[in-house]
């Protein structure tokens, strides 16, 4: 059972490299498959356990289904 939540986590998640750092801890991301860059947020638990994200690092994104915004939830 714990592998299929595993499994639901991964199938949401996007992969891309941050372009450029912005205030507020906003990310301009370049997603893989994608030519224009889209804005990402940092995550809680990355703030709480104050994970950095510099500019040129991969990261995995959880995109907002409307749109906009995504969530960055990992630095690989």
């Amino acid at each position: 059972m714990d592998e299929e939540k595993k499994d639901e986590k991964d199938k949401d998640l996007v992969y891309g490299v941050v372009e450029e750092a912005l205030p507020n801890a906003l990310f301009r991301v370049l997603l893989e498959g994608e030519s224009e860059p889209s804005l990402a947020y940092l995550a809680g638990k990355m703030r709480k356990f104050r994970i950095r994200v510099l500019v040129g690092d991969r990261v995995a994104i959880v995109p907002e289904p409307y749109g906009g915004k995504g969530r960055i939830t990992k630095r690989l």
